[in-house]
């Protein structure tokens, strides 16, 4: 964890080498701002069939740590808001969903 999902409307989904940009500077945010280990990053794009809202909808969860307190994570979102706008073009909404150690279950 982190894991950071990105939904980007079918038709506005940018090309191969921008979403590869995007896909580093989530995993460059995750590791320096949230301090996660590299293997425990995730960044995932799914094309969906946009309805109404932004044009793109950002979900990351995370692990709770003290080390993130609410400054940590609006500048995370802040720097991630900037990304998305710069290499999507597109606004995003952003929503974070941190879990305690407890709450988590996973594997491989």
């Amino acid at each position: 964890m982190p894991n950071v999902t990105i939904y980007i409307p079918m038709e506005q989904m940018p090309c191969d080498q921008r979403l590869a940009e995007l896909s580093s500077d989530c995993t460059k945010l995750c590791t320096r701002v949230l301090a996660a280990e590299l293997d425990n990053v995730h960044v995932i794009f799914v094309d969906v069939r946009h309805g109404r809202g932004h044009p793109v909808f950002a979900e990351v969860q995370y692990r709770l740590e003290t080390f993130r307190t609410p400054e940590v994570m609006n500048r995370f979102m802040e720097a991630l808001e900037d990304a998305i706008a710069r290499c999507t073009g597109l606004t995003a909404r952003i929503r974070c969903f941190g879990y305690g150690a407890s709450n988590i279950h996973a594997r491989s």
